[in-house]
């Protein structure tokens, strides 16, 4: 950021900063608030604050006080990542990387060092990689993906089911995810609970991010390399392959790119969504009642409670401006999908329902909107139906109040989510999620015998051989118009 002074005095004298332990304590140098720390124990209050302080787009602190912009307004936030000629995603520009104050060394260097990304580069070059991506993401076979959900949301529910308690986060909206992302990239023997812990890690910028990060990504330099001499039907081998003729290097870092955000947001959206269903009656019951379904329930989500509550960053290419400020050129912005979400020019009443729109900012905008979205709805959507099939009664154990959260800047993680439900038998993780599962045909060559007093209301068909596919076992009696289409919506 410039050295432009953003104190109400006019002055960048630190000697006014606040002394420990003073009531303060969450102002930095020029009495500006940080985004870390003690004080950003509760970002959504400190949004609002700073909209009432300073409008659309507000200073503030990273970090290690380095000094960058939070952008509040919706509309200004579709503006800046709308407007490639004058915001850009190369970090190289910022004048805090520049100087070294937001060098190698700093909790959020993962996140801020350029990459050979996508997400980082512009023009012809953000052409050729987000081409790349966006092919390997075509290839992908969304019906295969929803079988791979349903298998993975029942080895996961089996797990726990016939316990009658579990807690969704730790069992179950961490593990779905990624569990779905290994199988997509062809790494599902590199998925355990190291990996999944890895990437948490060094999403929230702790001191051990640098070295989380280094762990998952020499597993994707390995993986690159195994797929480049052998490749297979996998989003990694489509991508090596892929006519922009990307480097090993430009490979793994997409792979990570891929990996980070779908997980993350992906395992925020499960937990949230769940999270409503079990304190909001109306909620649930419009799900139960059929006003809603699981997919509109996820989009109303992805408005009140975004995934992402904040990405880092955009940066000037000139001077500019935005929401009455002026942006000098070299400086750093945030964009900021949760204030902007409840912006009170877009949603005057945060209360109202959002059914069927899908201007929220959860997945970004513009050249760098979010390539994976459709693979993280899927999750949620097949993920939390499916949960809800297995677990009907599912309801929260404890009161709303005692719900804890960890929070960053990039993010609001439910920490848990306690559950109890009537224990439940386990089911065959090859079939559809059913409350009352038809039993595996466990000798297929036997004959079925008739002679009973009275003829059962379905008379059940003959025993088939075992499928060599994964498929869901056939009711006696075949399935209505209705059925047929939302077994083939689901995969089936």
């Amino acid at each position: 950021m410039t050295p432009e002074s953003h104190s109400p005095a006019g002055t960048d004298d630190r000697t006014l900063d606040p002394p420990p332990g003073c009531p303060a304590h969450g102002l930095g140098p020029d009495g500006l608030h940080r985004l870390y720390g003690l004080a950003a124990d509760d970002l959504g209050d400190l949004y609002e604050k700073l909209r009432d302080e300073h409008g659309a787009v507000a200073p503030v602190l990273l970090h290690n006080d380095v000094p960058i912009w939070v952008v509040l307004g919706h509309a200004e936030n579709l503006h800046m990542v709308s407007t490639p000629t004058h915001f850009s995603r190369d970090s190289r520009l910022w004048t805090a990387v520049q100087d070294g104050t937001a060098g190698p060394d700093h909790p959020l260097a993962p996140h801020i060092a350029w990459q050979p990304i996508c997400s980082h580069a512009e023009g012809d070059e953000h052409l050729r990689l987000r081409g790349a991506v966006m092919g390997a993401m075509s290839t992908i076979n969304h019906r295969t993906i929803r079988r791979h959900i349903n298998r993975a949301t029942q080895i996961l529910v089996n797990r726990f089911c016939e316990k009658g308690r579990a807690d969704l986060v730790s069992q179950f909206t961490e593990h779905l995810p990624m569990a779905v992302l290994c199988q997509i990239l062809g790494i599902p023997d590199e998925y355990d609970d190291r990996l999944v812990q890895a990437t948490r890690d060094l999403l929230q910028g702790t001191e051990t991010a640098i070295a989380s990060n280094e762990y998952v990504m020499n597993i994707l330099i390995r993986h690159t390399a195994r797929r480049r001499a052998q490749p297979a039907e996998d989003f990694t081998s489509v991508l090596i392959n892929h006519p922009a003729r990307l480097t090993d290097d430009e490979v793994a870092q997409h792979l990570r790119l891929v990996l980070l955000a779908a997980y993350e947001a992906t395992a925020n959206l499960l937990a949230n969504v769940l999270r409503v269903v079990l304190i909001d009656p109306r909620f649930r019951a419009q799900l139960n009642g059929g006003q809603m379904t699981v997919p509109e329930a996820v989009e109303q989500s992805l408005w009140d409670e975004p995934p992402f509550s904040a990405v880092l960053g955009y940066f000037a290419k000139q001077d500019t401006e935005l929401g009455g400020r002026r942006i000098r050129r070299g400086d750093g912005l945030i964009l900021g999908i949760a204030p902007g979400n409840i912006d009170p020019r877009v949603r005057p009443d945060l209360k109202a329902n959002m059914m069927g729109n899908r201007s929220h900012l959860a997945f970004g905008g513009g050249p760098h909107e979010c390539p994976g979205q459709d693979i993280g709805r899927a999750i949620a959507d097949v993920g939390v139906e499916a949960l809800l099939i297995r677990l009907p009664d599912v309801e929260l154990d404890g009161d709303e109040d005692e719900l804890r959260w960890r929070s960053s800047m990039a993010s609001r993680h439910l920490v848990e989510l306690p559950v109890y439900f009537e224990p439940k038998p386990q089911q065959d993780v090859e079939a559809m999620p059913a409350i009352n599962p038809i039993p595996r045909q466990q000798q297929p060559n036997r004959q079925v015998t008739t002679d009973r007093p009275t003829a059962p209301a379905h008379r059940p068909a003959p025993p088939q051989p075992a499928p060599t596919a994964p498929a869901a076992a056939e009711p006696a009696h075949r399935p209505g118009a209705w059925q047929r289409f939302l077994r083939w919506w689901r995969g089936y």
